[in-house]
């Protein structure tokens, strides 16, 4: 039988249109607007266009001509999520026109023809709009009035007001660091960008996109400030790019007949902005130590007898190790029980399950308890998704206990819905059609993690990695706490996040999550890292941009996969650089992608990159730098207990504390770890000598001892794995031995 498919908001993917979407979803007046519909069983398809008191028109649509390349780009290149992204994309059986210009509101709908006869859709509304200076309110709370006059302007049309758009004024020596964690730059200023969580699979940097937005800025220089748009709405900017002496904002809104957006401002230096602004929106609380240690992990290892044999590794090249991250530990249906565990239907204790002995995970609890003597932490993989009848296929069994839980979710009423009310079905590319569990109420938070109470009450779970908290796609769904989609998408990292250190809180544990995605408010959840990035030395150099601008809205607790997780192993030079530098970060890690168990594999353990790159050197540099940090712990988590207290960042750019020197933005990549330790990482291959610029202070090379003069570029070498780290001098006498016992 024909089908015809439209939907004018398309899946609403931020960032691409679908085949079956109207573009743009409101036009301006006056503007024409494309059709696309997706169309089976038809040989022809045309639209009947019905302008308000205006003559109908048929426009005929052709077939759709999509763009590999465009889709390949939004997947990030190579690895094993790609295809996946792209696929979602495609433009099989779309059909597209572009309409007249809109003036009037228009209905229209398709027709289609094909051999088993006629096919009609349901008729469908386009409303023009307009920029205008009625629409609502904006308020500026706070010192700082930098709003120029006659900016403030607001998009409305028949049903409402959808947008507003203002502008604050800059002056020429400031800069603007913000926006979330950022991989393209730390100073914003001359870009475009926008603040929408969204999962870009590699390359962020490239596409400008980010997985951890805020809107919120510090504006540095002069007497300095900071804003922060009180929206959970996507919003977008325009920091000088068109307008070298403004900054543009543009809110989305929620479409009522009258509209009221607020912008908290801060005054001060970048210090007392992010204070201001943690209190206002939750600041970190401090984590135990053992967050500070070395964390490993690889997402192939997927059996006991693996996890045991890395461990057993590290002991045995005396390679420190603090934390294990378990990520293919589960049937990846449910997130919730061990793969290949016997049990009844709907457990709950551990004493409900059964191990067979040849399985992947003969004893669970054992090995836990193995690890904790050890002194290893472990965290498990989650996702808040649940695989359906869609994505499972016919060879599960209808009574399989994922779709026991799905029933059990939908049931309770737990899950995001639609705005019908029917259950969403995830329309991201990576666990695709999955249910998703509602966490914006405290009710259905406890319902999801009850069922994954015993892996902290009877197993000793330390933690959990909260990955994928950027499946929420869709204006008009529904949560549980009465919000749509528009402003309730955002928001669902920081209530995932919760939803976990809840559950670990309330066992008695530390509340130690570990997220990619995260928003306004997730400054007070857990620990931080920068998602999924390639092996290679502009990753490395987007990721250090992203730990020092996450940081200064405020993430304390952060890290990256060092060394990149993605692509062939890293060569020596390039991972001995990472190490060093992920040694001076508040969180350091390794970590590595599947690759569907092929040889050679992927792991990114030192004695493995060692051996691909027949580089034994690796494996001592890694263990100097692992031991190093071990001896830094102390002074790391004193400088995150004076962070969480205080405000100010732990990893902070130069711009931080010395903000009132135009050099330091010379030396975008430099950050300090806590208030005495200067690192400069080397971020480009083959580098023998690095130069560093140390602001006005006395300072002592961490390496020699020898006292430098601030206020100056630097230039030391570099050799072998050595970085160029600098002491204040002040702070040398108890930070000697960390050091000189390297």
């Amino acid at each position: 039988m024909p089908e015809l498919t439209h939907r004018p908001f398309g899946i609403e993917h931020p960032y691409a249109t679908s085949a079956d979407q109207r573009v743009p979803v409101r036009p301006d007046a006056g503007s024409p607007v494309r059709l696309g519909v997706v169309a089976q069983d038809v040989t022809a398809v045309h639209c009947e266009w019905v302008p308000d008191g205006g003559t109908p028109v048929i426009l005929d649509l052709a077939p759709a001509a999509g763009s590999e390349a465009d889709r390949a780009a939004l997947a990030g290149g190579d690895g094993h999520l790609a295809e996946a992204q792209a696929a979602q994309l495609g433009d099989d059986g779309g059909w597209q026109v572009m309409t007249p210009a809109v003036t009037v509101p228009t209905r229209y709908r398709f027709v289609g023809q094909g051999p088993a006869g006629e096919v009609r859709t349901d008729w469908f509304e386009v409303l023009p709009g307009q920029w205008g200076e009625d629409g609502g309110s904006l308020v500026l709370d706070g010192p700082i009035d930098r709003l120029v006059p006659g900016s403030v302007q607001w998009w409305a049309d028949r049903d409402g007001v959808h947008r507003v758009r203002f502008a604050l004024r800059l002056t020429p020596q400031e800069h603007v660091v913000g926006f979330g964690e950022r991989f393209g730059a730390v100073d914003q200023r001359g870009r475009r960008l926008d603040a929408v969580v969204f999962e870009q699979y590699k390359s962020q940097a490239e596409h400008g996109r980010t997985y951890l937005p805020m809107p919120f800025a510090h504006v540095i220089g002069g007497a300095g400030w900071g804003f922060h748009v009180r929206t959970a709405r996507r919003t977008w900017y325009d920091v000088g790019a068109s307008a070298p002496d403004m900054l543009v904002v543009e809110a989305a809104l929620s479409g009522a007949p009258h509209e009221d957006l607020t912008i908290a401002t801060y005054e001060g230096p970048p210090s007392a902005v992010t204070a201001a602004f943690t209190n206002e929106v939750g600041r970190a609380e401090e984590l135990p130590e053992w967050v500070l240690g070395l964390w490993a992990s690889g997402n192939e290892w997927n059996t006991q007898a693996i996890v045991m044999d890395r461990m057993d590794r590290h002991a045995e090249l005396d390679l420190p190790v603090d934390v294990v991250v378990i990520e293919a530990w589960s049937d990846e249906e449910g997130i919730r029980i061990f793969r290949d565990a016997r049990y009844a239907p709907d457990p709950s204790a551990a004493e409900d399950f059964s191990y067979p002995a040849d399985g992947a995970w003969p004893d669970p609890a054992g090995m836990i308890d193995e690890l904790h003597r050890r002194g290893i932490k472990v965290l498990l993989w989650q996702i808040p998704l649940l695989k359906t009848a869609f994505d499972l296929g016919p060879d599960v069994p209808a009574d399989a206990q994922v779709y026991r839980d799905g029933e059990a979710l939908v049931a309770a009423g737990f899950e995001v819905k639609e705005a019908d009310g029917s259950p969403y079905h995830n329309r991201g590319w990576w666990f695709p059609q999955s249910l998703m569990a509602d966490l914006s109420t405290a009710e259905g938070r406890a319902w999801w993690t009850e069922r994954r109470r015993y892996l902290v009450r009877d197993l000793g779970v330390d933690g959990f990695k909260t990955d994928g908290g950027e499946h929420a796609w869709g204006h008009d769904l529904r949560y549980g706490d009465g919000s749509r989609g528009d402003e309730g998408n955002n928001r669902y990292p920081v209530h995932y996040a919760r939803a976990f250190g809840d559950l670990l809180r309330s066992e008695g544990k530390a509340p130690v999550t570990f997220s990619r995605a995260g928003f306004t408010g997730s400054q007070a959840h857990g620990v931080f890292w920068a998602g999924d990035e390639n092996s290679t030395w502009e990753a490395f150099r987007s990721s250090v941009r992203a730990g020092i601008t996450a940081s200064a809205c405020g993430i304390v607790y952060w890290g990256w996969d060092l060394a990149g997780f993605s692509g062939p192993v890293p060569d020596a030079e390039l991972y001995q650089r990472a190490v060093a530098a992920s040694a001076f970060m508040p969180v350091m890690q390794y970590h590595s992608e599947f690759n569907h168990h092929r040889q050679p594999q992927r792991d990114r353990t030192p004695w493995w990159v060692a051996e691909v790159n027949d580089a034994p050197e690796v494996v001592d540099a890694f263990r100097r730098y692992a031991k190093l940090r071990e001896r830094l712990r102390p002074y790391l988590a004193a400088s995150a207990r004076e962070s969480v207290s205080t405000g100010v960042p732990l990893m902070r750019g130069l711009f931080v504390d010395f903000g009132d020197d135009e050099q330091v933005w010379q030396a975008p990549l430099q950050f300090t770890i806590g208030a005495d330790l200067l690192v400069n990482p080397v971020t480009e291959p083959a580098a023998t000598t690095w130069r560093t610029y140390l602001p006005a202070a006395a300072w002592v090379d961490a390496w020699s001892g020898a006292a430098v003069d601030g206020g100056a570029w630097h230039e030391r070498s570099v050799t072998g794995d050595v970085l160029p780290v600098y002491v204040r001098a002040e702070s040398w006498p108890r930070l000697r031995e960390v050091f000189e016992t390297t």
